[in-house]
């Protein structure tokens, strides 16, 4: 017990007692606490983007917050509703300029994420508002890549019929996006054009 009241011991000890009545602000009791960072990103479009909320998402939009705006790590609005395959947010930010090629800092673009998890109707939309097929990563790897991966034949399908070279694009480590097809998945390209 310490010698003040609302003063820890651990703090006594180290010559750094509190008044009376004040709290440790070394040991206080936990809870949930949150960087500055990350009250940004829960106060910003991108929250809103991530959670599908559509009307919130307007909101920003309407008061000015550009659509582009990214987070520390350069993800942008568009990139957390292309994960979540949300249509109509992707749909608003597209229709509010959003950049359907931006890029993070490890070069992800929303239609790498949107690839990836499989959404065909936001993949389509991406592409439909110019969003490159052939737009490599940091690692190399093109949305097709990322759709094999993703074992998504649909999409693999797509993205071969929009833009067949890709198929030979090989990424920083030498494979192709074939080669990224989980095991057991051999249909995700056509059988003659399989590499």
């Amino acid at each position: 017990m310490s010698a003040y009241p609302g003063s820890c011991s651990s703090c006594q000890r180290d010559g750094e007692g509190h008044g009376a009545g004040e709290l440790c602000c070394v040991h206080a009791a936990s809870g949930v606490r949150e960087t500055v960072e990350e009250m940004d990103f829960q106060r910003g479009i991108w929250a809103a983007a991530l959670d599908g909320d559509t009307d919130r998402v307007r909101r920003f939009i309407a008061k000015g917050t550009d659509p582009n705006q990214p987070d520390r790590f350069g993800y942008t609005a568009l990139h957390y509703s292309s994960r979540n395959g949300n249509i109509l947010v992707c749909s608003l930010l597209l229709d509010s300029g959003a950049d359907s090629n931006a890029q993070t800092h490890g070069g992800s673009t929303p239609l790498h994420r949107a690839a990836y998890c499989g959404h065909i109707k936001v993949v389509q939309l991406l592409l439909d508002h110019g969003a490159d097929p052939a737009r490599m990563d940091s690692d190399g790897r093109t949305a097709l890549h990322k759709a094999a991966e993703g074992g998504h034949r649909e999409l693999c399908h797509l993205f071969f019929h929009q833009k067949a070279e890709l198929l030979e694009i090989q990424d920083c480590r030498g494979l192709r996006a074939a080669d990224l097809a989980p095991s057991g998945v051999t249909d995700l390209f056509p059988a003659h054009f399989a590499v």
